[in-house]
Formats: C-alpha cells, structure tokens, sequence
C-alpha cells in the first residue's frame, strides 16, 4: 500500500463513518453557545474575547477526535499490516495525521470562523482569523497524532491523550491568537502567522518519526 492509497483509504472511512467531524462539530457549536450565556450580555467583552475563545473552541473540538487515530487500527489488526509492509511506518503516520487534518481539523478550521458571529466577532476579523486557523489546524492534527500513537495500545488512552498534547498546543494556542486578533497591528499579525507557519512545519518534520517511534513500542 502506497502514501496516496492510505490517504484516501482513511479518508474514505473517516467521511462514512462521519462520527469524528459530527462529534466535533456539535462539541463547537454547543461551546460557542453556551459561552455567551456564561460571560453575559456585555457584548464588547463578548466581541473583545471571540478570537480566544474560538481558537479554544477548535483546539478541545481537535482533541475529542485524538483517541481514536491510531487505535481503531491497532485493535483491528491495520497497524500490524502497516508496520510489516513496504510503505516506511514513518510515511504511514504521516498520510494518518494528514487524513485526520483534511477530514477533521480543517472543516473545523473553515467553519469555527464564521460560527464565531455567535460570540459577536467583527465580520471584519473572520478572513484573518479563518487563515490562521486553517494554518494552525495542520499543527492541531501533527501533534495529536503524536499523542494518539504513543495511546494507541491503552484502554482509557482517552484520560492520557489531553496531559501529553495540551502542553504542545500551548504555542499554536498563542501564536494563533495573536495572528487572529490583530492588536499588535499588522506587521505583529503577520509575524505570528509567520511564527505559526513555523510550528506547523516543524511538526510536520518531526511528527512521522515521533509517532512512527511510539508506534514500534507495541511490536517488541
């Protein structure tokens, strides 16, 4: 099985089975609306604070999805299959992180922009805040598939799975944000897309060899 045909074959089981992106989906818009009831009717406040929130919102819609990357595959048996053919592991968990970010954290990224209306976003800031979210998706969905192979094997993998990728999402949390809201003008926002661009890259380096590492301790 070659890069492009695991690609799409998990794509093809992730858009029938379809529960990951609804699950998400529902999970971000119960949060976007509930947080207004939560902070008030003080619509400046609302409207000051919708970038965080938003980015927070993706962020928890992301990792209610992270469990089940690798270890659907390690109970059927898939992951045996993938360790003993010719595609390197290494490209394997990488074409898993990139199906997991086409199916899942993107659509997320797309829509978490325009549903932030409910949290009295500027209309003016959704373009920017859409980019930086598309941007820092892919980071999202590199680094919890790190976390999902080194959970693969583990019964209540789920309960590991926030402790190992929340510290890693620290950065893109605030060099998302900061590329979202503009407040240092600018020439600061395009600095902490840059930055963000930046993380996401060198996940996209790291996270074969890391999550390929992890994988391998379940078949000593």
């Amino acid at each position: 099985m070659d890069f492009t045909t695991l690609l799409r074959r998990d794509l093809v089981l992730m858009f029938r089975q379809g529960g990951s992106l609804g699950a998400a989906l529902s999970f971000m818009l119960a949060f976007m609306v509930m947080i207004p009831l939560a902070l008030g009717p003080d619509q400046a406040t609302l409207g000051r604070l919708a970038p965080g929130l938003i980015w927070l919102a993706l962020l928890l819609a992301v990792l209610l999805t992270t469990e089940r990357m690798f270890q659907q595959d390690h109970e059927d048996g898939s992951l045996d299959l993938l360790a003993m053919g010719d595609l390197p592991l290494e490209l394997a968990c990488l074409a898993k992180a990139l199906a997991h970010w086409l199916s899942v954290s993107l659509p997320l990224a797309i829509l978490a922009a325009p549903l932030g209306i409910l949290l009295n976003l500027d209309t003016g800031r959704i373009l920017p805040v859409m980019l930086a979210m598309v941007t820092g998706s892919l980071a999202l969905s590199l680094l919890a598939a790190v976390a999902g192979a080194v959970t693969a094997g583990l019964r209540r993998g789920g309960l590991v799975v926030p402790l190992l990728v929340l510290p890693l999402y620290v950065p893109v949390l605030i060099f998302g944000i900061a590329a979202s809201t503009g407040d240092l003008g600018p020439s600061g926002s395009t600095s902490s897309l840059l930055v963000l661009c930046a993380i996401a890259l060198v996940a996209l380096v790291i996270q074969p060899w890391a999550a390929a590492a992890a994988l391998r301790a379940y078949f000593r």
